[in-house]
């Protein structure tokens, strides 16, 4: 199975501050065909107006990843955590047994553009944790870096979940192949550009569920990002 869920068909708000694309039911978006993608509940596209952001709120048994596209994303947490978030670093916060949080635009001139990735844990109640890496350009071009993982392997982040996450910048005559294992299924995420897969193309937004496929092949006719979920 392949299945391409296109950019337009994605929940979308637009709070003047914040617009935003759902690729599963979020908030006021529900859609019972869109519920999530086995352990991968959350895929939001965010772009935050200049110095707008998410006021302090409260998680719990999630493992949330955020990526950033463009622009610098600044976090504060009941942890004692407070960074920047910029373009190649990966941000992981496993909200456990309860963490609140902020996420603001660090800059008041332009905006910050993000995915931002909620995973369910393999276990309620874990202590709440944090963790942050960055992954230069060089790590990213013209292969599949690993940035994200349950076993924190290849220097990836750690996940309370047997999941692999893939990042990946594309260029013009790149041919990028993955590997399934037995009883594993995906989910590709087009970040920036155009993407084909097996023949498939999926513009900046798309996506598209992967089950019952050993491999597939990716390529790009301009320079594209990607993120690719490996999934139990």
């Amino acid at each position: 199975m392949f299945a391409v869920r296109r950019s337009q068909n994605r929940g979308h708000a637009h709070h003047g501050w914040l617009e935003t694309y759902h690729t599963f039911s979020f908030a006021d978006y529900h859609d019972p065909k869109h519920m999530g993608f086995g352990a991968l509940r959350v895929l939001n596209e965010d772009r935050v107006a200049p110095g707008k952001g998410f006021g302090t709120h409260p998680h719990r048994d999630m493992e949330i990843i955020t990526y950033v596209l463009e622009g610098t994303l600044q976090h504060q947490d009941s942890l004692g955590n407070g960074s920047l978030i910029r373009p190649g670093d990966v941000q992981r916060m496993s909200a456990g047994t309860g963490v609140t949080h902020s996420e603001f635009n660090a800059s008041d001139r332009e905006g910050v553009h993000f995915l931002q990735i909620w995973l369910l844990p393999d276990r309620l109640g874990l202590p709440p944790s944090y963790e942050q890496k960055s992954f230069a350009p060089e790590t990213r071009h013209s292969r599949l870096k690993l940035v994200a993982s349950s076993d924190g392997r290849e220097g990836s982040v750690t996940l309370h979940q047997n999941a692999d996450i893939y990042a990946a910048i594309i260029h013009e005559d790149d041919t990028l192949e993955y590997q399934f294992a037995p009883g594993r299924r995906g989910y590709l995420q087009v970040a920036t550009g155009d993407v084909v897969v097996d023949g498939h193309l999926l513009r900046a937004g798309d996506g598209a569920r992967i089950a019952q496929m050993e491999q597939i092949a990716l390529g790009s006719p301009k320079r594209a990002e990607i993120l690719l979920f490996d999934l139990p």
